[in-house]
């Protein structure tokens, strides 16, 4: 029988990941985190992780390099970023987006730079 168990985690909440991330609910085979850049100072190198990102900005402005490519991320945008894919975010303006990873990020240390 497959498991049934209703889950609510509080973004208030919720634990903290060591880049800042909230971590919201997860199954099995997907997570939600949310991101709340307030800097736009922090810039960091280009890293690849072994899971599937897709993403949704509320607020802010973010730029995001993917394998040469760079796109502008602005409130109500979305996007994906491939497992395995050598990728950067750089916050332009305050920032807050929500992104599902599959499988999920924070299991087994997926979630650490690499």
């Amino acid at each position: 029988m497959s498991d049934t168990t209703l889950k609510k985690v509080e973004a208030d909440t919720s634990p903290k990941g060591d880049m800042g991330q909230r971590y919201l609910a997860s199954g099995k085979s997907v997570s939600m985190r949310l991101w709340v850049q307030e800097s736009t100072k922090a810039q960091k190198e280009p890293s690849t992780r072994n899971y599937e990102t897709v993403g949704f900005v509320i607020s802010g402005r973010a730029k995001l390099e993917v394998e040469g490519q760079t796109i502008t991320l602005s409130p109500g945008d979305s996007w994906l970023v491939p497992e395995g894919a050598s990728h950067k975010y750089t916050i332009l303006e305050p920032f807050t987006a929500v992104e599902a990873t599959s499988p999920p990020a924070e299991v087994h240390g997926r979630d650490e730079p690499h």
